[in-house]
């Protein structure tokens, strides 16, 4: 599947923008951000004399000795970052919030509205310059990662040319700065060091080869070199009781007021997703005030949400949402007094699910992750197809209900198991399920085959029960149970009756089968435990 094509809204040095704005610096004062010592941001003046990011606070003084400092504040960011998300949804509804500096959209809305992407792109860039007084450019390609490059040059990447814009690209390119991945830095100096330079080069080796040699995360990194997703689009949506709310007394409209909310609620909602296995990541906030006023906003996030990251975009919003408020630039009459959170996208949680085994701690999640890069070492191997996971979906019988995927991708079930499945079969299900029904002889006293009416009746008692050279003397059974399915499709029509059969072996051995009845023949579809 082929990543959506996306728009990208980019404000360039955020950090530096949002404090120099809330502490009315002059623009043509040079300005950078410091956090842990580096420089995480700069202005371009600061640039123009010798700053660079990651340079040392005395280096970057040194450097440019008039620079003033101001200390990395991800509030601040968020906070200030939210009339620059009003301005852009006001002309491309349903925007996603990455990061503070940083906003997409599918683009197929404002480039079919504006007649043209590049309309599209001007206006968007006008509307940010004259709401909020920023600077803000515009990217269009296939998907996040090149969207976002894309916009950090300006750039209109046509629908199937994200290939292309990215082949000519620099490794480094992998590694952004602003979303803080160590694994990335450390695979960018490696592909550097064996002489890939370019996301082409990079892009053109074997996905084989990468998962044998690197590993699943650079597997991921090899994806978006390529011009693809880091995952597919095709992700589970979670029903709606997973979303959480709060109402709040008192009605909040301070700050320190929205922390304390935010965290209760964040561990609420990681919880009931963690008791599915599940982890979010895009996150859906809404507010509302005493007086009806309705107010909404989705974060985005490359990896799944931990609690406390949760907590940190729900406090985030709400500190953005109250101070607008404050300033008189939202239109809220009322302060807010419930608070809500939609998990708008989840994926498998494998990466903060607890150990199976009591104590087992650090140590287990250290086991699994071995385990891990051991399976990716086999599909590199082999193949993907060479290891499995069964996903159970929705469905009647118990072979459709089981899906394979290859180790690593979205565990995404073939059908929906929270829809109504008339006639399904009870549980319990078979532990053991076989891709293609076995053929079995179910006979009666005299040695002839049972044969069902089409009434879903038994014409007379299964005796004994002949599957894979072994014989079982029957002892007890249920049903049948009619089946019809898809009677409305002639190639793919099934008519016929299901039966659980206990048979017995000669040496006292009790197996469970459940059987299958089509086409005037007997077959087993699972085997229970």
């Amino acid at each position: 599947m082929n990543p959506l094509y996306t728009l990208a809204v980019w404000c360039p040095d955020w950090p530096v923008v949002a404090a120099s704005a809330e502490a009315a610096l002059p623009p043509h004062v040079p300005a950078a951000v410091i956090g842990s010592g580096e420089v995480v941001a700069c202005s371009a003046v600061a640039r123009a004399e010798g700053v660079r990011r990651g340079m040392r606070r005395r280096a970057a003084q040194g450097q440019c000795p008039e620079l003033v400092v101001f200390d990395y504040d991800e509030v601040r960011d968020a906070r200030l970052f939210e009339p620059v998300a009003v301005a852009v949804e006001e002309l491309a509804p349903g925007i996603e919030v990455v990061r503070p500096g940083l906003v997409v959209v599918a683009a197929q809305g404002p480039v079919g509205y504006y007649k043209s992407a590049e309309q599209a792109a001007e206006r968007l860039v006008d509307q940010v310059a004259v709401s909020v007084g920023v600077e803000a450019q515009v990217g269009f390609a296939d998907g996040l990662f090149a969207a976002t490059l894309a916009a950090h040059r300006g750039l209109i990447v046509p629908p199937g040319g994200t290939s292309e814009f990215l082949a000519p690209l620099g490794v480094h390119e992998l590694d952004q700065p602003a979303e803080h991945r160590a694994d990335r830095a450390e695979l960018v100096d490696l592909l550097r060091r064996l002489g890939l330079r370019t996301l082409g080069a990079f892009a053109a080796i074997p996905e084989r080869d990468v998962a044998t040699r690197f590993g699943r995360a650079a597997v991921l990194a090899h994806r978006l070199a390529a011009g693809m997703e880091e995952r597919p689009r095709s992700r589970r949506r979670p029903p709606p009781e997973l979303s959480v709310t709060r109402r709040l007394d008192p009605p909040i409209d301070r700050v320190d007021a929205a922390a304390f909310a935010a965290k209760g609620l964040a561990e609420r909602l990681h919880t009931g997703l963690a008791d599915r296995g599940l982890a979010c990541t895009r996150l859906g906030i809404r507010a509302t005030t005493e007086n009806g006023e309705e107010l909404h906003r989705v974060w985005r996030c490359a990896d799944p949400l931990t609690p406390q990251g949760i907590a940190d975009r729900v406090r985030w919003q709400l500190d953005g949402w109250l101070t607008r408020a404050h300033l008189n630039r939202a239109g809220l009459t009322a302060v807010i007094h419930l608070l809500r959170l939609d998990p708008e996208e989840v994926v498998d949680a494998t990466v903060l699910q607890l150990g199976l085994w009591p104590g087992a701690g650090q140590d287990q999640g250290e086991a699994a992750e071995r385990a891990a890069r051991a399976m990716v070492h086999v599909q590199g191997l082999l193949g993907p197809d060479a290891v499995l996971t069964p996903v159970l979906g929705g469905g009647r019988g118990p072979v459709e209900r089981v899906r394979l995927v290859p180790w690593g991708d979205e565990r995404t079930p073939a059908a929906d198991p929270d829809q109504p499945w008339p006639g399904q079969l009870p549980a319990p299900s078979p532990a053991t399920v076989f891709s293609e029904p076995e053929p079995v002889a179910l006979l009666d006293e005299s040695g002839a085959d049972v044969v069902v009416t089409g009434y879903a009746e038994l014409v007379v008692q299964p005796h004994r029960i002949v599957h894979a050279g072994r014989t079982r003397q029957v002892v007890a059974w249920s049903g049948p149970w009619p089946v019809d399915e898809r009677w409305w499709d002639e190639e793919t029509a099934m008519r016929g009756a299901r039966l659980q059969v206990l048979g017995t072996a000669s040496d006292g051995e009790e197996l469970a089968f459940l059987l299958i009845r089509a086409g005037g023949k007997w077959a087993v579809e699972g085997v229970y435990d």
